[in-house]
């Protein structure tokens, strides 16, 4: 089991105060707050160890490479999968990136289509409307179906033949979770390739590779305590191997001339320049963290939390939540209204919890056109995780309640 108030003791930023209130941090979907042990890693990997990697043979060197690919392994373990087949990026967004121009572009050809969903986070559609706009192929979207993928009409579009799919595991904005092992098996009977975009689940969740069978899949490490700068890519390792480089430049090349050259093994050949050495060390203190805290137990207070607050969020008389409570990881978005039915803008909302301490997001989180459907421009989001309590949901229920008092003309103190 997870003890909140003990957690919370590995987190200075919760010996903070914000306009003279405890912190209360509901926007972990954004980036997850960072326990002391990542910190010191980083800042012991720069007194003690600090140099370049794959590159010398002296000690500092040495010592450094050894920490990098620790936290390769471990990352691999951690989804079930080969070391090999896992690529260190800056975020997740360069790894979608990165399986679009180098995997994806090269197979393309006439009228081929790419399937995606109307619940996609703008990385996992800029990318692809930016290929459609070199290449002139089409892009075509599974409808969402009470915060779910709509599994019927995305059978039927995947027998139709994309060139590829790719969908998100969990919505940033709705929050449902949707069966990725389902969606990968429906695609693969039609010999379609998929990546999955785990952003938002693998913090919460286990994630087994061997058992989902999907092509790529993608996810941060600053959402899941680590640091900022650091985005993995998995993908199988057949596919890497035929993919063409994504960057050019040092230790991506295992010969080079002045007229041709010769990529490196994976998982080098996708790890051009010098990376992000501290922050994948600091990653794998995550990790560490994370393992002894037990995924299971993650699952199950994340599970309890984000149920009692649906359940509270639902008594509000003046609220519209966005997805249904099935199948609900992490996260509510929803916008509140006057009795008399006019939105209280989600910046004003944020604004006035920010002067009680509690951080929510508010805005269209990265999902514009996913609000358009919704015929919102913008909501509030509140998201949890392990250093959440019942009484910090109980909190913010208070103070919404207080704000849509304020907006009817009630009184203005907290």
């Amino acid at each position: 089991m997870i003890s909140v108030n003990k957690i919370k003791k590995d987190f200075p930023i919760f010996k903070r105060k914000i306009n003279n209130k405890n912190l209360i941090y509901l926007d972990s979907a954004a980036t997850s707050q960072k326990p002391e042990v990542v910190i010191n890693s980083i800042s012991n990997y720069y007194k003690k160890h600090n140099a370049n990697i794959h590159r010398g043979i002296h000690t500092l060197s040495d010592e450094s490479t050894r920490m990098y690919e620790e936290t390769r392994s471990k990352v691999a373990k951690f989804i079930n999968c080969n070391p090999k087949e896992i690529i260190f990026t800056k975020n997740a967004t360069e790894s979608i990136n990165l399986v679009v121009r180098s995997f994806v572009a090269p197979l393309l050809k006439k009228n081929d289509f790419i399937l995606l969903t109307e619940a996609e986070h703008h990385a996992n559609l800029i990318p692809w409307l930016m290929l459609a706009k070199k290449t002139g192929i089409k892009i075509k979207y599974v409808p969402i179906n009470n915060g779910f993928i709509d599994y019927k009409k995305a059978e039927q579009l995947l027998s139709k033949k994309p060139r590829f799919f790719s969908f998100t595991h969990v919505s940033n904005v709705l929050g449902n979770i949707n069966d990725i092992k389902k969606l990968t098996s429906i695609a693969h009977k039609y010999n379609v390739p998929v990546l999955i975009d785990a952003c938002q689940s693998i913090p919460h969740m286990k994630i087994d590779i061997k058992d989902i069978d999907c092509d790529f899949l993608v996810f941060s490490a600053h959402k899941m305590l680590g640091p900022t700068g650091v985005g993995v890519l998995y993908g199988k390792y057949k596919l890497l191997k035929c993919a063409d480089p994504f960057l050019g430049g040092g230790d991506m090349v295992i010969e080079a001339y002045y007229d041709r050259f010769v990529p490196n093994n994976l998982p080098n050949k996708f790890e051009a320049g010098t990376p992000n050495i501290s922050g994948v060390v600091a990653f794998g203190s995550a990790i560490d963290y994370i393992n002894k805290l037990g995924i299971d137990n993650i699952e199950s207070h994340d599970k309890e939390i984000i149920n009692y607050a649906f359940d509270k969020f639902s008594k509000i008389k003046n609220i519209k939540i966005y997805g249904s409570k099935n199948l609900r990881c992490s996260l509510i978005s929803f916008n509140l209204f006057t009795d008399s039915g006019m939105l209280i803008h989600p910046h004003d909302v944020s604004a006035i919890l920010d002067s009680f301490g509690i951080a929510i997001r508010a805005g269209h989180h990265c999902c514009m056109p996913l609000h358009l459907k919704l015929g919102v421009t913008a909501s509030c989001r509140a998201s949890f995780y392990i250093y959440n309590s019942k009484q910090d949901v109980d909190f913010l229920i208070k103070k919404l309640e207080y704000i849509i008092k304020m907006f009817n003309g009630g009184k203005k103190d907290g």
